[in-house]
């Protein structure tokens, strides 16, 4: 049987077959995506031990030296457009006389962007093609040149319950305005009802491209760890990457013969937008993840400080000369130990066990610790580092604990972390209010929020500076959207006049909006990215007007995501009188009927795996009992989420199957590991939810 921990050793193996063993006596470049896996995977340090010469950056900026004859690239996407110039730019700056290109993207979905007329073919057309381009531009035919597939694509961010995707961290569930475009794009006659409707062909062709690679990917995955899943799906998203799979020629084959069962669930992360953009978490790490500065080029780890376990002097307006710290450990057994605990521990339990960790390990190295009892602080953790300084041996030895250390300690005092409180706080008082007034009553709740920051407020006295910003405005929007059907009705079934109402509020909360963006000293990274400006200079009322606006549109369509359920419609429980109103994690009610004693079959479940024979299963069901395959029936649960997944929904999902079903093992598989900023990222880019053109 394979475990969760086997299958996260398998992106390690599969740096070890495709990548490690070709780069001896070779300079290394490497796409963002694929350095973020090797990161989780042990990091370049194993690249130098398999023998590279150097690893360099993926630009066009970049060229091999006069002594550096052998080329590897690493890249993550079809090799087409900017990847393909990228790979010309530096060979022909370059003097290689062998160059490998490693992709993480399947020949046959190569072949199918080329326009090939079987993504079956046995014969890699388009690699080779690609092989005579490297020969041309080394200068002539003698040139070595090779081009393979290299599925290394996942990343163990947990070896116990984690593999993220970062080369698909883009991807995300359809909406109701993607069907618009999908619709504008087909003739009136063969226009789609709603997203359920919605299947691979009719998808954008980028985004087709990336499901199929996706799900080639993924067999990859299944095939190396010699699993036979069933399949199913929540939402229309994981229904065509399910089928997707499903159809794959080598997944048909590979199901023949394989012999570790495993359950494959696909969910869409839209299915839950409230539990996504929510300060509900009580993690550690979410906090992280959060506040510190993520690392140049990765999706998923943060910068860390390391300037206090140096003797250099801070200075006040300039960057650390000293490279940053990170969260992935993968080199120390106790590091990888504490870094576990805190990605899925309450945030009080991952900051003691934090401190213990630090504690104990400056006694081993006979430092001379205080403790102190009462609330941990980050000044005291801080400390507890601190004694490492110009300890040679000892740094080098818990160089991965000391970072984590200075992770939680720079987390517990940066400036921002009390407005994850300022959050929870008024979508505490939203929740409430949903079960007493309608929609538009709890949204004309947020109308006084959105003042700008800084200046002066109406009655003359300072605007709060630590008051919601735009970026939480927007946050707290989402949140209130994602819930709207949870509202109260209306008195007397609304009708016109309601929906005239909130037409005419939107516009007001636009304006407001817009002000708010347009008054601010600085943009977010948030705000750069839904406005496509870097500076406050650049931002013109009209652009921002246009920005927000368009976020409204998006907006109205997240309350109907969950309309197509039959029984797992809500995730908000009203106040009875004795209780108060709270969400109910989708996940949880989903792994509810997952592991439910009794099994019943949910109906919002699908099961698509089945292809001919569940078909004839269920036609024979008419006539006499066929049972059809339940998601609880295997060992192993491999629980894929579309769109991301956030940290506390990893310990939700661990306690929720040691609860109702402790011998089963749940894997969690996702597209990134969410802050709560990502979500609107997503919801919102500048240039509409297509996906870039492959390469860029």
């Amino acid at each position: 049987m394979s475990t969760a921990e086997d299958f996260t050793q398998l992106p390690r193996a599969a740096w070890d077959e495709a990548v490690l063993t070709k780069v001896n006596e070779a300079v290394v470049f490497m796409d963002d995506a694929c350095a973020e896996s090797l990161h989780w995977c042990g990091g370049a340090a194993r690249l130098f031990e398999a023998g590279a010469r150097d690893v360099k950056r993926f630009s066009s900026f970049e060229a091999g030296g006069e002594k550096e004859p052998k080329a590897v690239f690493v890249v993550s996407t079809l090799l087409r457009g900017r990847a393909v110039d990228v790979i010309r730019d530096i060979v022909s700056l370059s003097r290689f006389r062998c160059c490998v290109v490693l992709t993480a993207v399947a020949h046959p979905v190569h072949l199918l962007a080329a326009g090939g007329a079987s993504a079956e073919s046995e014969r890699r057309v388009v690699f080779e093609q690609f092989e005579e381009k490297l020969r041309e531009w080394m200068g002539g035919s003698d040139g070595a040149a090779e081009v393979a597939y290299a599925p290394v694509v996942f990343a163990p961010v947990s070896r116990q319950q984690l593999l993220l995707a970062p080369a698909y961290a883009h991807l995300f569930p359809l909406l109701a305005r993607d069907l618009e475009a999908i619709n504008a794009r087909r003739p009136e006659k063969r226009r789609l009802a709603g997203l359920a409707d919605v299947d691979a062909h009719a998808l954008p062709a980028q985004l087709q491209l990336d499901v199929k690679a996706l799900a080639a990917a993924l067999n990859s995955l299944l095939e190396a760890s010699g699993a036979r899943e069933e399949s199913f799906a929540v939402g229309p998203m994981s229904r065509v990457i399910a089928g997707e799979l499903a159809a794959h020629p080598q997944a048909k084959s590979r199901r023949k013969t394989a012999h570790n069962k495993a359950s494959l669930i696909f969910v869409d992360r839209t299915m839950d937008l409230t539990g996504a953009v929510g300060h509900h978490g009580d993690n550690l790490v979410e906090k992280i993840l959060t506040v510190l500065e993520p690392l140049p080029g990765h999706v998923t780890d943060v910068q860390v400080d390391m300037l206090e376990l140096t003797s250099v002097q801070r200075t006040p307006h300039s960057q650390s000369p000293v490279a940053p710290g990170c969260l992935a450990q993968t080199q120390s057994p106790a590091a990888q130990s504490l870094w576990e605990t805190m990605l899925t521990s309450k945030h009080k339990e991952g900051v003691m066990e934090v401190q213990r960790a630090l504690v104990e390990t400056a006694s081993k190295e006979k430092l001379p610790i205080k403790m102190s009892m009462g609330r941990v602080t980050p000044e005291q953790l801080s400390s507890y580092v601190r004694l490492f300084r110009g300890c040679g041996g000892a740094l080098e030895s818990h160089g991965g604990l000391l970072q984590l250390g200075l992770a939680t300690a720079q987390t517990l005092g940066h400036p921002g972390l009390p407005r994850w409180d300022a959050c929870l706080a008024f979508e505490r008082l939203l929740l409430q209010a949903l079960g007493d007034t309608t929609f538009l009553g709890v949204l004309r709740q947020l109308l006084p929020l959105m003042k700008p920051r800084g200046g002066e407020d109406a009655s003359g006295s300072r605007s709060r500076e630590d008051g919601c910003g735009p970026d939480e405005l927007i946050l707290l929007l989402v949140y209130l959207y994602s819930l709207a059907d949870e509202a109260q009705p209306p008195h007397g079934g609304g009708g016109g006049g309601e929906e005239e109402q909130l037409e005419m509020l939107e516009r007001e909360l636009i304006g407001a909006l817009t002000l708010v963006v347009t008054r601010e000293a600085e943009l977010s990274p948030l705000l750069q990215k839904l406005t496509g400006c870097a500076t406050p200079e650049e931002l013109t009322t009209e652009r921002a007007h246009s920005a927000v606006g368009e976020m409204f549109g998006t907006l109205r369509g997240l309350s109907h995501t969950r309309d197509h359920l039959k029984q797992l419609r809500s995730v908000y429980t009203a106040s009875d009188g004795v209780h108060q109103a709270t969400y109910r994690p989708f996940l949880r009610q989903l792994l509810e009927e997952v592991f439910h004693p009794d099994r019943p079959e949910c109906p919002d479940i699908e099961h698509t795996s089945g292809g001919l024979t569940d078909l004839l299963k269920t036609g024979f069901s008419m006539f006499m009992k066929v049972s059809r395959p339940h998601p609880g029936d295997n060992p192993l649960v491999l629980l894929f989420l579309v769109g991301g997944v956030t940290p506390s929904e990893l310990r939700l999902i661990r306690d929720t199957a040691s609860t109702h079903k402790p011998g089963t093992q749940v894997l969690v598989l996702s597209t990134r590991l969410l802050r709560p900023t990502d979500v609107p990222e997503l919801l919102f880019p500048p240039r509409g939810r297509t996906p870039p053109p492959a390469g860029i």
